[in-house]
């Protein structure tokens, strides 16, 4: 009976997570519509430190959407592990590139499609090898667990690198390198599902009557979920702002699973009961993901015409001459003519930069 609640528990969290990345990869794009909207308007930009995307809808639609997707990750928390919902956050990347192509006109192209099929691979991969079982069922226990000291140097080294990324890298590199604003949410984020995790656990206690309200432990953590998911906000604004979509939501979503499955690994230790072919599989499938999204996203802007094809592919081509001709067999190095061309593009792209 209980392994069959737990099963329960662990459908209604996969569900949860599923529903939580659709509405999250629409807000996506909704809050950049919104900025570009003001952008055309000629409002001071977010990541110049304007805030007039506070007076637009579309901006608030798309915060509204982040919170509902939000709320059914928040749940998906308390019935799942996080070594399982954390990576599904994926297919919100899936839902904006898509969105994207259609409402934003960025273009999803052959390895774009690839990239998809990829990330829902790897994610079935990671769901099959999750661990099903759940480490902590009560405030009690995420409190002995918080003690840690494992926890408390890598919270500690959490909030130093944040600190060191926000007053010193910020102003120097902050503009021209997509790392340092994503870092900072993605460290934080890893603080704020622990916290998530804790509330989740506190929620799931106080519906079955327990009196947890009188709890400190439920209140610290809700100022600490507050305040993490404020400077989070405000850094995914800005650097949503100064870079593509396409660039900072596959950046944010491996830093960020990455921060958050060594947390969990330190926190919770939700790898110390999974035998070794489903520690191999959720690696597996995570790798699988990162491929996917980075072939999603590293090739948006390159178009895939057919002359890049191999010689035998390209329409047309076949019935010209014959592939095993003398002329043909000297001419067999099929990118040839491609590199002059590609170093021009390169020295171009060096003299720019």
């Amino acid at each position: 009976e209980g392994a069959g609640a737990m099963g329960a528990g662990f459908g209604l969290g996969l569900g949860l997570a599923l529903s939580s990345s659709a509405f999250i990869g629409g807000s996506f794009v909704l809050k950049k519509k919104g900025l570009l909207r003001l952008c055309r308007r000629g409002r001071a930009r977010a990541g110049q430190g304007g805030h007039a995307y506070l007076r637009e809808w579309l901006w608030w639609a798309g915060l509204l959407c982040m919170g509902v997707g939000e709320a059914a990750n928040f749940a998906a928390y308390a019935f799942a592990p996080a070594t399982l919902v954390t990576p599904l956050g994926a297919l919100s990347v899936l839902v904006s590139a898509v969105l994207s192509s259609t409402f934003l006109n960025e273009q999803l192209n052959v390895h774009g499609k690839i990239g998809c099929i990829l990330s829902i691979l790897g994610s079935t991969v990671m769901v099959i090898h999750a661990p099903q079982e759940e480490e902590v069922s009560s405030l009690e226990a995420m409190a002995e667990k918080l003690k840690d000291p494992g926890f408390i140097v890598f919270a500690v080294c959490v909030l130093v690198s944040s600190l060191l990324l926000i007053f010193v890298a910020g102003p120097r590199y902050g503009q021209s390198n997509v790392l340092v604003y994503v870092l900072v949410c993605s460290a934080i984020g890893s603080l704020s599902v622990s916290c998530v995790k804790g509330l989740g656990i506190a929620l799931k206690e106080l519906f079955s009557g327990k009196p947890v309200l009188k709890e400190p432990l439920g209140w610290v953590l809700l100022v600490c979920l507050v305040i993490c998911i404020s400077i989070q906000i405000n850094y995914l604004n800005k650097a949503l702002d100064i870079f593509n979509t396409s660039v900072v939501t596959p950046v944010y979503y491996v830093l960020f699973t990455t921060a958050v499955m060594t947390c969990s690994t330190i926190l919770f230790k939700e790898w110390q009961h999974m035998v070794l072919d489903n520690v191999v599989g959720s690696i597996s499938g995570f790798l699988t993901i990162v491929s996917g999204i980075f072939l999603l996203h590293a090739f948006r802007d390159m178009p895939f015409t057919p002359s890049l094809l191999p010689l035998f592919l390209q329409p047309g081509r076949a019935d010209l001459h014959p592939p095993w001709s003398s002329a043909d067999r000297h001419q067999s190095c099929q990118h040839q003519p491609l590199l002059p061309s590609e170093d021009k593009g390169s020295q171009s792209a060096e003299e720019e930069e």
